[in-house]
């Protein structure tokens, strides 16, 4: 535990400020309910550092512990006013260089930090100052996937300029979407081609040829594991499962799905959606719903059926998120340039890869020195290549 003196905050009273690293698998109840509260006011909704799925993660999908799970407090026992997870990291990309990263595994999608609204660059400041003092940490932190010119990303800017340094972009990517005022049929109508609509439409008409078409909408309080295995095996049995990839490929992304979503029901967060065909799932996806936005986690479809477009149908089904008050955008949590989703959705959200120098004079001076090899990788490989190739931790 760090204390730090007094910053100015949003409150009348400056308290000083409390660092604590806390463990995830033995966390406080006080800890936890603060958590909580801390995820209903932050200046940006990320589920994925929420108690209810980053706790299961670091518990499941980081078995050696890398990751320290820290809290910036308002004294002793006094509001949260940010959580993230960092880990030290040997390899920046495919050099050997020793750095501070926001952990992060192969389905966290957002590297956003919960922080309060108002308290953006106050919590940079802490979790910085934090840094430079740790014996553990070295040359840079780096923060994957913020809100390009959100409140994190422009709070970074400002801190990395007062502390001297800058805070440099080295990977940008663009994925799809949904945002606008329309209702869900006006937007179809504007996204989509009318001969592909058409064409849909002929789609459905021959798949409710097939069998009893229905949608279905997981609603709280039902049981959620039954909904959890049809999503399982529906996708094992496409090509993740194939691949390998599939969350019940492995012993560790099956539990911590299971657990995330059985958190997600508890905690008012899921929205997950069925197509079937006499009973049986073609399509199901998975949302988590974080006023003012949304998530769009987890989608597979039954590929001996792909030539109805399930997955797209149910996609159609999914606008209705245009008419819930509560969610103004949702991010689809999809590649860059993904196929299916980027022909639905027009809007796009850009997401940013950001490095920031520690304070000590010789992380100054790698930090400089990685900055020049960036610039000559990209002047080798093209202006288009990214400066940073992303090796999540998990």
């Amino acid at each position: 535990m760090t204390v730090h003196p007094a910053f100015p905050t949003n409150d009348a009273e400056a308290a000083p400020l409390t660092v604590r690293v806390v463990d995830p698998l033995s966390l406080s109840g006080d800890f936890a309910a603060a958590w909580d509260q801390l995820a209903g006011e932050a200046s940006e909704p990320n589920p994925f550092a929420e108690r209810w799925c980053l706790q299961s993660a670091l518990h499941l999908l980081d078995p050696e512990r890398h990751a320290r799970l820290v809290l910036v407090q308002g004294g002793s026992d006094g509001p949260v006013i940010g959580v993230m997870p960092v880990a030290p990291a040997a390899r920046y990309g495919r050099l050997p260089l020793r750095h501070v990263t926001g952990w992060a595994h192969p389905n966290h999608f957002h590297g956003a930090p919960l922080v309060r609204a108002g308290f953006e660059s106050l919590f940079w400041s802490i979790l910085l100052g934090w840094c430079d003092a740790a014996p553990w940490a070295h040359t840079l932190v780096h923060v994957p996937r913020l809100t390009e010119d959100g409140p994190l990303h422009r709070a970074l800017v400002e801190v990395a300029r007062a502390r001297g340094g800058e805070a440099v972009v080295v990977h940008r990517e663009e994925r799809a979407l949904l945002e606008s005022p329309l209702s869900p049929g006006e937007y179809w109508d504007a996204a989509v081609r009318a001969k592909k609509r058409k064409e849909l439409r002929r789609q459905a008409n021959r798949l409710a040829e097939e069998g009893a078409v229905s949608l279905r909408r997981w609603q709280a309080g039902e049981g959620i594991e039954p909904w959890i295995d049809a999503f399982l095996i529906l996708e094992a049995r496409g090509w993740k499962g194939r691949a390998g990839s599939a969350l019940a490929s492995h012993s560790d992304t099956e539990a911590w799905f299971r657990a995330v979503l059985t958190g997600a029901a508890g905690a008012g967060r899921l929205d997950m959606r069925a197509l079937d065909l006499d009973g049986r799932p073609l399509a199901m996806l998975v949302n988590f719903l974080c006023p003012p936005g949304g998530f769009s986690f987890k989608t597979a479809f039954d590929e001996e059926y792909a030539r109805f477009s399930p997955g797209v149908l149910l996609q159609q089904a999914n606008l209705d998120l245009l008419d819930d008050p509560r969610i103004l955008w949702v991010d689809s949590c999809a590649a860059p340039g993904h196929p299916m989703i980027d022909s639905v959705w027009r809007e796009r959200r850009a997401l940013v890869w950001v490095n920031v120098p520690l304070s000590a004079p010789a992380d100054r001076l790698r930090f400089a020195m990685l900055g020049k090899a960036e610039r000559l990788w990209r002047r080798w490989k093209g202006a288009a290549a990214p400066a940073y190739e992303d090796e999540s931790p998990t």
